[in-house]
């Protein structure tokens, strides 16, 4: 008999413990907005650009999925009001990351990341996509905001042309950046040859690294950045504040990062969403230093091969076109199954970063060139959930 009731007390508690999980579940699911439509997410449907009769609309569309420094989608559109095929790109100041990006660099690799999109998606619809860069002159760097917000980046005209299979147009569709473990598989010859010819210019290099030397000094370099971002307060603010605990918050600002951005999906997001929502402190402070360093480790660590775009300038020009070539590298690699990940803490350039900024930039981008980017690529053991996107029409101003 005493083994009966000892036997029923452990049921009894097993089933309470499996109800309170349960209701815990059920609650966080709840605090995390798990009944939300995910309307961050409406952008990436290939029915998305259909709602539009204007073609500039439609193409740009398709550009806002293109990949953005701490996925801020820094891009204001404006339509040409004499010319129906024209339109405007001019950059977002309201969308600054200027802690971590204060020469602004980063944001004018965001914008060539967009037009090289529209590119694709001009070839896919049958339109000859023709891009002339700061069609109404540079920006005045002693007064950039102002620039930024009267100066177009891009002129985009589009002329009627044959349609064409635009092999890449597919890949746009998947997620730019995978922080997941790659496989530890080289890449192959014709890998490393079609990721290296991205760029069809002299003054733009594409630099595949693989060999041990280069790939444990690189590795080395990344995780030591990391660990000197995370010890600058400021910086890891910036990050927070852009950061997402929910779905409400996911709908209300549809850009910034997310618990997706370290591929978490499935039952762990309204989990882990809930828990960020009741309590802040677990993405913040030293915790969230912690974090950001054990991830770079571990995507570093995950680095079949390192890719870098290096410039001989460094004018605002050459940043834009580094980022048509960045998506392009993106697109071309999503063809070939591989992945990629941006790890770009070692370029950047405020103070606190200058002494390992300097040291790299002086062994990879010699005779005053420019490192644009530096990122790892590799196949990837998971795919990565989306990344939040906004409507197409809060991009267009008058």
């Amino acid at each position: 008999m005493k083994g009966d009731k000892s036997s029923d007390v452990v049921a009894n508690g097993l089933l309470s413990l499996a109800v309170a999980i349960i209701v815990l579940f059920i609650a966080l699911f709840i605090i995390s907005g798990g009944f939300m439509k995910q309307e961050y997410l409406k952008p990436w449907s290939k029915e998305y650009s259909n709602n539009y009769n204007d073609p500039r609309i439609r193409l740009a569309a398709r550009g806002i999925l293109a990949s953005s420094g701490h996925n801020m989608q820094p891009w204001t559109l404006r339509l040409d009001p004499i010319d129906s095929l024209s339109f405007y790109l001019y950059a977002n100041p309201e969308r600054i990351t200027k802690e971590v990006d204060p020469e602004f660099r980063q944001m004018m690799i965001s914008q060539g990341t967009f037009l090289e999109y529209v590119s694709v998606a001009g070839e896919k619809e049958g339109w000859e996509v023709k891009i002339k860069l700061f069609p109404n002159g540079e920006y005045d760097e002693e007064n950039l905001l102002h620039s930024m917000d009267t100066l177009p980046v891009a002129k985009i005209t589009l002329e009627s042309a044959q349609q064409e299979e635009a092999p890449l147009y597919n890949a746009m569709y998947m997620p730019d950046t995978n922080r997941m473990p790659y496989w530890d598989h080289e890449l192959s010859p014709y890998e490393i040859s079609s990721l290296e010819s991205a760029s069809d210019t002299s003054d733009i290099s594409v630099k595949v690294y693989k060999e041990q030397s280069d790939h444990s000094y690189i590795t080395a370099c990344v995780i030591e950045s990391a660990i000197m971002e995370a010890g600058v307060p400021r910086v890891m603010e910036e990050t927070n504040t852009i950061f997402r605990a929910n779905e409400h918050q996911k709908n209300r600002y549809r850009y910034g990062f997310s618990v997706e951005g370290q591929g978490t999906s499935g039952l762990m997001k309204p989990v882990l969403q809930g828990m960020l929502t009741m309590f802040p402190s677990l993405n913040s402070g030293k915790a969230a230093s912690q974090n950001f360093i054990k991830s770079t480790m571990t995507s570093a660590k995950n680095a079949p091969a390192y890719v870098m775009i290096v410039t001989e300038r460094n004018d605002r020009a050459t940043q834009v076109r580094s980022g048509m070539i960045y998506s392009r590298l993106v697109l071309t690699g999503h063809t070939m199954g591989l992945a990629m990940q941006p790890l770009s803490q070692v370029l950047e350039e405020y103070p606190e970063m200058n002494h390992l900024y300097t040291k790299f930039k002086q062994k990879y981008a010699p005779k005053d060139g420019t490192i644009q980017m530096l990122f790892r690529t590799g196949y990837p053991k998971k795919r990565m959930p989306l990344s939040m996107r906004q409507d197409i029409m809060n991009f267009f101003v008058k």
